[in-house]
């Protein structure tokens, strides 16, 4: 088959690309941004793109297009592709249809977390030989790779509640009919596509209804808003979660925190093991649980999955460690929604709680952008000894006055250089710095740490 991706230099859609080169078909892309790491990616596999949509024509060999859900109906591309009469699809249904159809899927759903219990479901599973298929919103740095055909009947994805495609606005994750559900927490977010909380309750009420009876939902002990979905309807066992009910069907607590921290898992109220890894913060704790669970679903001995917890190396830009320069350690994190940034700086927090917290956020997500979480994010900061705020105009409400509360530790900047020069006229020896955006920052975690290593060469050589 011979398929072409719109939307190709997306996180998602450029799995779906390699997942469909790895089965065999010829495939080709384009996109409005074909820049690196994917566009290298996606070359290095022999797919070729093509950037911008205005001039692309869709030939008579080719036999389908996968269409991303950024495109939508007045793009060159889409009105193009209307005109040729070419059967198109989403990434979500042709990804259900050639890969997922004789898969035993293990779905990972919810607001916060998902890419990194993917990233431990699917590492669990591939240390117990089991040879997982997998396609995460991330790169796990056990793979190295986002997406992956694998070797077995199991394919872990991870579930994203955002709309399909512009003829599509169903949730993705209505087209994957998991076996086995985790749930990892429900809010409100998606402000662009979802008018309120119930509105993404509905959405995952029908993931729930595809799971079957025979199946398993992992769902998060300690979350209302999970409770309340599944009140509305649930026709497949359910197992909870939790760090902190030890009455959940799993639960945890650390038993040391530090550089190698130590947590025990109970299962029903009885302890069956404990693992030592490097990661931080409570919130993992729950991704390791509702992974863990999932792979015990699958037939993952309790012993096995957590010696493979012990080894798994985190995701790249979740709560990921660039190093430390100049004594300053820096964090790269994903988090773009206040419990998200809340959960991240309070697992930093563990770490040395007597060093200085910066939190340098660049508010990028489209909810907000719109300013939904905006009274929400002053609580967000209460671990950081610093906050800086990398504003733009199209945000639609004023960071200056919105956190004004912060006084002092606030500072606001307009471009990343200001916000760079900030920075680096600031930080000293100790600082635990974590740079959290959902887009690219304007590479400032590489302009930051490039500065810090030079600063450091210099005054070595001094």
């Amino acid at each position: 088959m011979r398929v072409h991706i719109l939307g190709i230099c997306g996180t998602f859609m450029g799995g779906v690309a390699a997942l469909a080169k790895a089965a065999g078909h010829q495939v080709s892309g384009s996109d409005q941004n074909v820049y690196p790491p994917m566009s290298t990616q996606l070359r290095k596999l022999g797919i070729p793109l093509d950037e911008g949509y205005d001039d692309l024509q869709f030939d008579d060999g080719l036999d389908c297009a996968i269409v991303g859900n950024v495109l939508s109906r007045g793009n060159a591309a889409i009105e193009s592709l209307l005109d040729s009469g070419l059967p198109y699809y989403s990434g979500p249904e042709w990804l259900a249809n050639n890969v997922l159809t004789d898969k035993w899927v293990l779905a990972v759903a919810g607001t916060h977390g998902k890419t990194t219990t993917s990233s431990m479901l699917a590492w669990i599973l591939d240390y117990a030989g089991l040879a997982p298929g997998f396609l995460i919103g991330g790169v796990p740095m056990n793979f190295g790779i986002s997406a992956r055909l694998g070797r077995s009947k199991y394919f872990v994805v991870e579930a994203d509640e955002y709309d399909t495609a512009f003829f599509d606005k169903r949730a993705k994750f209505v087209h994957y009919r998991p076996r086995t559900l985790a749930i990892t927490n429900i809010e409100y977010d998606h402000a662009d596509i979802y008018p309120n909380l119930d509105a993404i309750l509905w959405q995952f009420h029908q993931l729930v209804r595809t799971v079957p009876s025979r199946g398993l939902i992992s769902a998060n002990g300690k979350d209302s808003n999970v409770d309340d979905l599944l009140a509305r309807g649930s026709w497949t066992p359910v197992e909870t979660f939790s760090a902190e009910d030890s009455a959940a069907t799993w639960s945890a607590s650390y038993d040391l925190i530090g550089a190698k921290s130590r947590f025990s898992v109970s299962h029903h109220g009885e302890k069956v093991g404990q693992a030592d890894w490097a990661l931080l913060g409570h919130h993992n704790l729950e991704n390791a649980l509702a992974a863990l669970s999932a792979a015990v679903h699958a037939g993952v001995g309790i012993d096995v999955g957590l010696e493979a917890l012990s080894q798994f190396k985190g995701v790249k830009r979740r709560l990921d460690k660039r190093g430390v320069f100049k004594g300053i350690t820096l964090y790269e994190d994903f988090a773009h929604h206040p419990t998200a940034i809340e959960s991240t700086l309070a697992a930093v927090r563990t770490q040395k709680e007597e060093q200085r917290i910066v939190a340098v956020i660049e508010p990028k997500s489209n909810t907000m952008r719109m300013g939904v979480h905006r009274d929400a994010l002053r609580k967000a900061f209460d671990e950081a000894d610093r906050v800086y705020v990398l504003a733009s105009d199209d945000l639609d409400w004023n960071p200056e006055s919105t956190l004004a509360a912060l006084g002092a530790k606030l500072t606001v900047a307009w471009g990343v250089d200001e916000l760079l020069e900030a920075l680096l006229a600031e930080l000293e020896s100790g600082d635990q710095v974590i740079l959290m955006s959902n887009s690219n920052f304007q590479r400032l975690p590489r302009l930051l740490q490039q500065a810090l290593k030079s600063s450091e060469q210099t005054a070595k050589s001094a």
